[in-house]
């Protein structure tokens, strides 16, 4: 990887992702994780505080050095044990139906195939397990719309995708909705802000 890539977009990741705003999904989220639980996307491990005594075990997966580096000491504080794995999402080193709830939040938009990332989601997942998610993604709006679509090749190169179609993309991988909610953030841009939240799980 480049030194941007290594060193620095980590450290804007980190920054980015704590805001007051986005700990609001954490607590009504993360909680519900129950299980062996599979955290896609760990990042600086800022999800660590909210899982409960219901989660057995986490296995943060995470492609960067930099932030699982981060997320060691809030790992070691963790009411359960957490095991940091650094992995890609579209080959995650599990087996097939060993995990009982999958967790992503914030995680599609930095996958180079989110496609791929889901799909291997689905196979570590066992028969009625969950994926419980928050993501954003392409707005409902044309016109938010089309500027996502512009903007989405040159954002990608700095930081992630823009438009990805969220629920299709969970449909199209073999999930189905158990809840699903959507709507814009109370700040920020519309092009970056419109979050898609729910559980969903593999459909037999």
């Amino acid at each position: 990887m480049g030194f941007y890539e290594d060193k620095v977009l980590p450290r804007l990741i980190a920054w980015a992702m704590r805001t007051g705003e986005l700990t609001r999904y954490r607590e009504r989220l993360v909680p519900r994780a129950e299980g062996r639980v599979l955290e896609v996307g760990l990042g600086s491990g800022l999800n660590l505080p909210w899982y409960g005594r219901q989660a057995e075990r986490v296995i943060g997966l995470e492609p960067s050095a930099e932030l699982l580096r981060r997320a060691a000491s809030l790992a070691a504080r963790a009411a359960c044990p957490v095991h940091l794995l650094r992995a890609a999402a579209e080959a995650i080193p599990l087996a097939a139906a060993s995990i009982d709830t999958a967790v992503m939040t914030w995680t599609l938009c930095s996958l180079r195939d989110a496609r791929a990332g889901l799909r291997e989601v689905r196979r570590v997942l066992r028969p009625g397990g969950a994926l419980v998610f928050v993501e954003h993604g392409l707005a409902p709006e044309p016109g938010v719309a089309a500027w996502q679509h512009r903007l989405d090749p040159l954002w990608w190169r700095v930081s992630c995708h823009l438009d990805n179609p969220v629920e299709r993309l969970l449909a199209e991988a073999g999930f189905e909705f158990l809840e699903l909610r959507s709507g814009y953030l109370g700040a920020g841009p519309k092009l970056a802000t419109f979050m898609v939240e729910g559980v969903a799980r593999p459909v037999p």
